[in-house]
Order: structure tokens, then sequence, then C-alpha cells
């Protein structure tokens, strides 16, 4: 991991080069690995480029420059996908030590605002982060519980607690500004090559462990049920012995003496004392075809079972002393893969933070109170109500639009709900239905089964100067003479957006 000293380095050579910068593209071809393709920067042209990499690996976390790009997996992790939703195309505008710790903020500038991405290196604790305008924990590239307990999705950004590390040496000191991230991620390359190496070759011998040690189970187990079938002709026997003697069984015997039916000789035949006569020879027929049916498919599966294990143990002892080569062909061995995934997997990044709606007047952002619920008809128009007085003079004079629709049951006090048209002068009727459903479901008549429900455009309601909260004149409009439908207020209900 990158000494405080180094990591100072790595600022000063981003600032000095690289502010400005414009993020062409974001990879994250690994859990703990974030790439930002920079082209541009401090009086560079555009086709000057740098694969910057931002790893947060615990033991070898750094800020390097990729000497090629990193292939893109088919489906990126959410805290890539998040960068690439808020992040790409932006402008790199600052580079700064974070705090007084090992931690470096990149601070991009979109035309969506102001965000950073902060890289934490911290040890088993290093994480990389991104934050949003106001600062907040939007998302991270491994799950908070495992570096920072006391942060939380959503919530502000605070340094960690501890004192300042010691500045370290700089390893690197003898390369220029310009070879400088290159020989940070030369470095540590050799270095994860070998640390991935051995990673690998434990997670395949403890994987094939596991295997062997099933497998060894298994082969015991047939082995048992061959022997059991040994025993079916001797509960045969007894059962035919019992047979010739039923008469003779009495309630609460456990044995019975018989005479072998060649020998002569004196047999003993187990009996349970809570059982009949008859329940007691049932009893030891069904053992007979029991220990003889586990021995007929103990004999068809033991073969298979010895190969698969001959198998393994061949596997297990290959990749003791395997080769870089042959570890990879090992690995790619379907078993092996299979046995990897079951018992170690690899790491899942962390999700982002869902996407959380701003409700905005000018530049104030609204507070919770003030903010309508939202749900979607079936349409795919939104329907937004009113949360209380307050909230629905704020929904229905300054967030809906003039060819948006106002519902409101007559008669009855209840929350403003608005249909958001999206400009459509003829919205489709179940549409309405379902806007109506909302306005007598948040009503004071919400269990009546027929209501009467005002339909205007929200350009034809005004508010009177001094009127208390929740009042408004409607001007113009229709009635809707509503039949209420159970399934259809289910529906509209189940559609509420989540902000």
């Amino acid at each position: 991991m990158l000494s405080f000293a180094e990591l100072q380095r790595v600022v000063s050579v981003l600032g000095a080069t690289r502010i400005g910068a414009r993020i062409d593209k974001i990879v994250q071809s690994d859990p703990e690995d974030i790439v930002l393709h920079l082209s541009g920067g401090t009086d560079l042209e555009a086709s000057d480029r740098l694969l910057l990499l931002l790893s947060c690996r615990k033991q070898t976390g750094r800020i390097s420059a990729l000497p090629r790009p990193r292939q893109a997996p088919a489906q990126p992790p959410g805290f890539a996908q998040y960068l690439k939703a808020h992040v790409d195309g932006g402008r790199l505008r600052e580079v700064k030590i974070e705090g007084a710790d090992r931690q470096v903020r990149l601070r991009v500038e979109t035309r969506e605002g102001v965000w950073s991405i902060l890289v934490s290196l911290l040890g088993p604790r290093s994480n990389l982060y991104a934050l949003d305008e106001q600062d907040h924990v939007v998302a991270s590239a491994r799950p908070l519980g495992e570096t920072r307990r006391d942060l939380s999705m959503n919530a502000p950004w605070a340094d960690p607690d501890g004192s300042p590390p010691r500045a370290g040496d700089d390893r690197f000191a003898e390369f220029d500004d310009g070879d400088y991230l290159a020989a940070v991620e030369a470095h540590y390359a050799d270095r994860e090559a070998g640390t991935q190496d051995d990673q690998r070759r434990s997670r395949i011998r403890k994987a094939l462990k596991k295997r062997v040690a099933a497998l060894e189970k298994k082969v015991r187990l047939l082995e048992e049920d061959l022997a059991a079938g040994e025993a079916a002709p001797r509960w045969e026997r007894l059962g035919e012995l019992l047979k010739s003697r039923l008469r003779d069984v009495k309630p609460g015997m456990t044995s019975i003496s018989i005479s072998d039916f060649e020998t002569g000789e004196p047999v003993d035949v187990p009996l349970e004392p809570k059982l009949s006569a008859q329940k007691n020879l049932d009893q030891l027929f069904r053992k007979a075809r029991k220990a003889e049916k586990r021995a007929r498919k103990a004999a068809g599966d033991i073969d298979t079972a010895r190969e698969r294990l001959t198998l393994a143990l061949r596997l297990q002892e290959d990749a003791e002393g395997a080769d870089e080569d042959r570890l990879a062909e090992i690995a790619s061995d379907p078993e092996v893969e299979r046995l990897l995934d079951r018992y170690f997997p690899e790491p899942k990044a962390a999700a982002a933070a869902p996407k959380k709606k701003v409700w905005k007047i000018g530049k104030r952002e609204l507070p919770t109170r003030l903010v309508p619920k939202r749900y979607v008809t079936s349409a795919g128009l939104e329907v937004w109500v009113g949360k209380n007085d307050e909230g629905n003079d704020m929904l229905t004079t300054r967030l809906a639009r003039g060819n948006d629709l106002f519902f409101h049951l007559e008669g009855n006090p209840g929350s403003h709900v608005i249909l958001r048209t999206e400009g459509k002068g003829d919205p489709p009727p179940e549409a309405l239905l379902e806007a109506a459903e909302l306005s007598v479901n948040f009503s004071k008549a919400k269990n009546a089964s027929r209501a009467p429900v005002h339909v205007a455009e929200c350009k034809d309601i005004t508010k009177p100067s001094g009127a208390k909260p929740g009042l408004v004149y409607v001007h113009r409009g229709r009635t809707i003479q509503l039949k209420r439908s159970a399934e259809r207020l289910k529906r509209i209900l189940d559609s509420r957006l989540d902000d």
C-alpha cells in the first residue's frame, strides 16, 4: 500500500498535469479497482491520455497509471454503474489529500453537478467511495459494513477517527513526475501477480480438500451399503423361520428360539416386544429387501465414486506443486470451477445506493414533508399525492404544471391528487379512474363504495391570498361518478415509487 509520502507525491503529479482532464470512460474489471480513462489536462492536448487506476485492495491499494486498458465486464458492478451514470464525461477539477489520513479526493464537475471519488487507503478498511454535491455517501466499491460501519448510504461523509499516519518513505523518489504513476503500477503489478497466484492456489487447494473429503465419505458409505447387502440373506432366513412359528409368538417377547430347517440347530430370532407377531415378520422381510436394495445401488455407484476420488486426489497433488500455467489449467477444469464457485466464490462488489429523486424549487431543496407521494398508473403516467395541507399547496400551486389534472373528492377534506399528463390533452380513461381512486382513498370518505370526484386542469386552480393551507378555488372542470374498485385501488397503491 502506498505510504503517506507517496500518496502526497501522487496528488502533486495529478494536480500538476491532469486538472481539467475529461473522464472518457470508466471500467471496473475487479470489485476493488476502478479505471478512469482521462484525456487532456493541464497544458495537455485531448490526445494525451491516462489510464488512472484507483485501487482499494487491502495489501496493494494505490493510485497509478496502467500501461494498457482492462477488459470491461459484460455486467458492470454497481459502483461502476453509479459512476457511469453521474461522473462519466465530467472534468477533473481538484485532486487533494482528504483529512489527515491516507485518503485522496478527486472532485469531478459534470453538467449534473459536482461529484467526488474518494480513495481511502486504510489497510483492511480500504475502500472507494462516491460522494454527491452535498458530500453524502452514495456508492462504495466494498460494503460499508466491511470498512466503515460508522458511515451510511445517503448520509454525510465523515473522516475516520485516528491519529495522522507517519509520512513513510517514497520508494519511487528517483522517478520524475512523468514516470511516477507508471513506476507505482509496475511495482504493485509484479507483487499482485505473485499474490494472486498464491491466493488462487490456496482457493484451489481448499476446494479440492473439501472435494476429496466428500468423495472419501461417499465411497465409505457405499462400501458400508455393499457390506449391508451381505446381511440380506440372514434377514430373509430369520423371516422364513419366524413364519413357521408365528402362532407361538406372544406379546412382549424379545426373541424366540426356532430350529434351523437344514441343520436342526436352534436359532434365536430377535423380536420387537411392542409389535405383533405379523408386524415382526414384516419387519424382518423389510430389512432384507432394504439391505438388498442398498447393496444393488451401491454396486452400480461405487466404481464411479472411486474414479472421481482418484481424479480429485490427482488434481489435489498437481495443485500443490503446479506452476502458473498448470494452475490456470486446473482452475479452468469444470469440476474445479464448480467447487470454487460453491465453496470459495470471488468477493462481490458493493451495490450503489439507489438514486434518490431530489425535489427543488429553484435552488431550494424541498423538505420531506412537502414532497408528494408518487404512484404510476397502468398507462405509465405518474400520480402525485400531497401528504398534508402545506404539501397540498406546494403540489398544486408550485410543482404541478398547467395541463396536469387536479383531483379532489367533492364535499370532503382530503389530499390533493395530481395526474401528470406529460402535456397530453386526453390521458387514458383508466389513468383517470386510478387517480380518482387515490383521491377518494386519501380522504375522509375512503370507505365509500361510490364517490363524486371533481377533475380540473391545474391552470384553472387558484389559491386566494391569505387562505388557510390546503384551500384552493376550482374555476372549471367536471365530475367523475366513481364506482370504487378494490382491484384498481390495490394496483395503483402497489405502484408507489420510493424516494
